[in-house]
């Protein structure tokens, strides 16, 4: 069994990649259609149609006010709604998928069984500046938060309010 980390946080291992883990509720084909399943995937992340096949494109469509009711205190600069063109790069249903993040970058969803839960690592490559890592390692650690939540049966945090702490703790992490 691999270590990893149990706190939520994404850690840089390398200047610009971040890495995030969470352990989550099996089982892992549930897990898996989470991430590749749009009406599943909206419900935490952003929505848009995959075709699990490699090269094949998709359009991620952010809409955070909807993740949680309610929403808590969008920040100033964000929309009602965001999207981003991908593209698949690999996949190994129902253990790893990685594609594209826009024009720059790109992202891996790993998992892996421990017992009845999930291990879920996602690893974004190529984030080249601080404003964007920033972003990246508060993004996904909320996102996440929202997706074990789902998991669990819980009603998630408000989305907002909760990214906007993070936001000022991962200020402070990627500072040192």
């Amino acid at each position: 069994m691999n270590e990893f980390s149990t706190n939520g946080y994404g850690v840089l291992i390398e200047n610009t990649t971040l890495r995030i883990e969470r352990l989550l509720p099996g089982p892992i084909d549930r897990v898996w259609a989470y991430l590749t399943e749009s009406d599943l995937r909206r419900k935490w992340l952003a929505a848009g149609d995959m075709e699990l096949s490699v090269g094949a494109p998709f359009e991620f469509t952010w809409r955070n006010d909807e993740l949680t009711d309610p929403p808590g205190s969008k920040p100033e600069g964000f929309g009602s709604e965001h999207s981003l063109e991908s593209e698949i790069t690999e996949v190994d249903p129902p253990h790893k998928l990685s594609f594209t993040w826009g024009e720059t970058g790109g992202v891996t969803f790993a998992l892996e069984p421990h017992g009845d839960q999930v291990l879920l690592t996602v690893t974004h490559h190529r984030v080249t500046d601080r404003k964007s890592l920033l972003g990246v390692s508060t993004g996904w650690h909320a996102h996440l938060d929202v997706l074990a939540a789902r998991l669990a049966g819980e009603e998630p945090d408000p989305f907002w309010d909760h990214f906007l702490s993070l936001r000022k703790d991962y200020e402070q992490r990627l500072s040192t």
